[in-house]
């Protein structure tokens, strides 16, 4: 009789399927060690070349009898600490890879070590270490770590869109928590969990939930792991689940080495709120509130009038080619002026190129009956003129948007702007998205633009909304000008 593959035995499940499942981790590793190596002996050999040259310079100490020591060897030491401060301070550790901001941090506080324990040991043996080698070897070095790991990142995303290199996982919980986190973690499968099965707490033990197999009962989850290759279980949010039995279900798993993950029923939530502070023996999950005030506030307004005023002044000869292109391709202004709800609500009068022809808005209606809710954009819009085609391709015209940026009307980096029909049909939950400053450009633009439907738009514009951060408006503005030379859902 022919075995199912979900009645392998516990023991040749933990011997085999589960140090497999997890293989892809201790070999994303060492890649990540190798590289590291080679970025930080680059920087130091280089730092050294520039600015000790080759001879074999003594190090002055206060006691030359006590210490001999030439730069080569203080490289040599510099290059050994460092390489062993990254791998004893967990930047490679498998839970921060791939995704956050955690990874990154791990690697500058890496450099600041070095540094530190360099300066100290230097000022305790009396070595007279060259200032400008030691002032420009770490930064040096730590620039090359993150572009490294940086690279390294954007090919392991693409390994995990492709189904690889990523854990493979379990969910338990009820169908209706089952089936939403499912949901999520299929749409940013970049993150690296891949859904394999599911034991459902309110539901049959046997066949399928959409496309993912039941695996069995929740009780029976840590035997049957090796049988679909899994190596985490994850459990969501469910009535069904007492801290009792998720500390059961943890004792289970610990002998096979697999991997219990809590899914909490709150989502869309950046990493940088929360906080897990212990009390009373309960992990209580600490949320900050988002905040508008303050000096993140001045420093983004800040931000803004600087770039927006240098982008004009820089861009004024694109802006004088693209307003003659316009008077001469149709009838009309070369300047279209909507109105647009801003911050708390506040009505203002947009700014672009016009890349339609003069009677677009008289003609709109016709164009948008029987349409659903959302933001109305046609594939091939007859309103759009040649000109305004090439425009959109390349968003040159929300270049004068700058404009309102300066008014303060705009931010670079925000929601976008929505019509006053849009937030007339707002519920409170879409209300939210007026609570700071629209956007030139914005998680919309760089995830899709128009290819995104309104629910996904609303989503990501809250998401902004509860995670803002400067950090996060500089990762925006990098991957917008990637967005806008791809031209990816322009049009």
């Amino acid at each position: 009789m022919t075995s199912s593959p979900l009645s392998v035995p516990a023991h040749r499940a933990a011997a085999s399927a589960v140090p497999a499942a997890r293989r892809w981790a201790v070999r994303y590793a060492r890649r990540l060690a190798v590289t590291d190596v080679a970025a930080v002996a680059v920087s130091v050999l280089a730092c050294h070349l520039l600015f000790l040259g080759t001879a074999p310079l003594p190090i002055p100490t206060h006691d030359a009898e006590l210490l001999r020591l030439t730069y080569p060897q203080i490289s040599l030491l510099v290059a050994v600490l460092w390489i062993a401060l990254l791998a004893v301070l967990d930047t490679r550790d498998e839970r921060e890879i791939g995704n956050g901001s955690t990874e990154y941090r791990r690697v500058l506080r890496t450099g600041f070590a070095a540094f530190a324990v360099t300066i100290v040991l230097a000022f305790f043996l009396g070595l007279n270490l060259s200032r400008g080698y030691v002032i420009a070897v770490y930064p040096a070095g730590t620039a090359v770590l993150l572009v490294s790991r940086w690279l390294w990142r954007r090919w392991l995303v693409r390994r995990r869109i492709a189904g690889e290199f990523s854990h493979r996982v379990v969910l338990v919980g009820s169908t209706a928590s089952v089936r939403q986190t499912a949901a999520d973690l299929a749409r940013e499968p970049g993150h690296g969990y891949r859904v394999v099965g599911v034991a459902l707490t309110d539901g049959a033990s046997t066949g399928s939930l959409g496309d993912l197999p039941i695996v069995g009962p929740v009780d029976e989850v840590p035997q049957v792991l090796g049988g679909v290759g899994a190596d985490t279980v994850m459990a969501t949010s469910s009535d069904h689940l007492p801290p009792e039995r998720i500390r059961d279900l943890a004792w289970q798993l610990e002998p096979r080495r697999h991997e219990l993950v809590l899914a909490p029923a709150l989502t869309d939530v950046g990493g940088s709120r929360i906080h897990l502070r212990p009390a009373a023996g309960l992990p209580l999950i600490h949320v900050e509130t988002p905040h508008y005030r303050g000096a993140g506030r001045f420093a983004k307004r800040a931000f803004d009038v600087l770039a927006a005023t240098g982008l004009l002044v820089v861009l004024a000869p694109v802006f004088a080619t693209v307003a003659i292109l316009i008077a001469r391709d149709s009838e009309g202004g070369v300047f279209y002026r909507q109105e647009r709800i801003g911050r708390n609500g506040e009505p203002f009068s947009i700014l672009k190129f016009r890349s339609m022809c003069a009677d677009a808005d008289a003609r709109r209606a016709a164009l948008t009956e029987g349409m659903d809710k959302g933001l109305f954009k046609l594939v091939d819009d007859p309103r759009i003129t040649p000109i305004g085609k090439v425009l959109r391709r390349y968003s040159l015209d929300e270049l004068p948007q700058l404009v309102n940026v300066l008014r303060g009307e705009m931010s670079l980096v925000g929601p976008r702007p929505a019509l006053p029909s849009e937030v007339s049909e707002y519920d409170r939950r879409e209300l939210r998205r007026l609570a700071v400053t629209p956007g030139l450009s914005g998680l919309w633009q760089v995830s899709g633009r128009s290819n995104l439907g309104w629910a996904d738009g609303i989503r990501l514009d809250l998401y902004y909304v509860e995670n803002w951060s400067m950090t996060q408006d500089l990762q925006i503005l990098w991957r917008t000008v990637k967005a806008v030379v791809s031209s990816n859902g322009a049009y």
